[in-house]
């Protein structure tokens, strides 16, 4: 616990000043953004070598930050053309290279592949397209600190009055009680941060109930991502994904609630506040 804190305090100050200080001239957010999406994708395919598998890493990494990159050059330069691109190229160059090398797996190293490149790749760059929107930062703020309340939020109900197992068989520590605890804390930090915006003169151009929903929202798919990253950790027979960060095991164990998250907040404000 004590790492787990004191990583926590390490990194919190760093992840808000990138994200805050990211400017088109400067984007400091891709860099970070990047970061987290190789060191995942590593981790991601290590774990598939475990499970079986033997995925395109060097070529996963690099569409992993070709989307991060794609995402940047989309919204400030309106590339339309390129993330359809990388999603096309995603799935056919594996497939090629699946034939030729005439696995006998070819489709579940093909499969490994692909979902490694959509999920770290493409998934996460959707933080960097919504920190691209009008009020982007405090929108990426809101989001980042809703999974992390609802992280929290989870664990320390669960800890102190968890009895209902939520999936046994994935991951036997979580609890139905600390669910609930964490899709309660998600929109209650969103709420707050949204206030304390208001009195900062960073309003965000919707209300409280839109907030909450979406606090909501995060909640419940931040603990599926969670649950999501479990199930594979299983499968490859791994405690944790790596071991860079004291606490927490690797990278993959830190983000994984935030993975999902970054795209479903990025589509509703696109398409549900406007």
């Amino acid at each position: 616990m004590k790492q787990r804190i004191i990583t926590a305090l390490c990194g919190i100050p760093v992840l808000v000043a990138f994200i805050w200080y990211d400017t088109p001239r400067f984007p400091l957010l891709i860099l970070l953004i990047a970061g987290f999406a190789a060191l995942g994708a590593l981790e991601f395919y290590r774990l598939a070598t475990l499970a079986g598998a033997r995925p395109m890493t060097v070529f996963g990494v690099a569409w992993c930050l070709l989307f991060v990159v794609g995402a940047h050059l989309d919204a400030n330069y309106k590339v339309d053309y390129l993330i359809p691109s990388l999603l096309g190229s995603a799935l056919i160059l594996p497939v090629i290279w699946s034939l030729v090398s005439g696995s006998q797996r070819s489709f579940v190293n093909w499969s490994w592949t692909v979902v490694g490149i959509l999920y770290l790749g493409w998934l996460l760059s959707h933080y960097v397209s919504l920190r691209e929107e009008d009020e982007g930062r405090e929108w990426v703020i809101l989001t980042v600190f809703s999974v992390f309340a609802c992280d929290t939020a989870a664990f320390f109900v669960g800890r102190a009055w968890g009895k209902h197992r939520l999936a046994p068989t994935i991951s036997p520590q979580k609890t139905w009680e600390g669910a609930i605890g964490g899709s309660i804390g998600a929109p209650a930090a969103a709420v707050i941060i949204y206030a304390l915006l208001n009195v900062a003169d960073r309003s965000l151009p919707t209300g409280y109930a839109q907030i909450v929903f979406l606090g909501f929202i995060v909640g419940v798919v931040a603990q599926l991502g969670d649950l999501l990253e479990s199930l594979l950790k299983r499968k490859a027979g791994a405690k944790d994904s790596g071991r860079l960060l004291p606490g927490h095991g690797g990278i993959l164990d830190r983000i994984d609630s935030l993975v999902i998250t970054g795209a479903i907040a990025y589509y509703y404000v696109v398409g549900v506040v406007g």
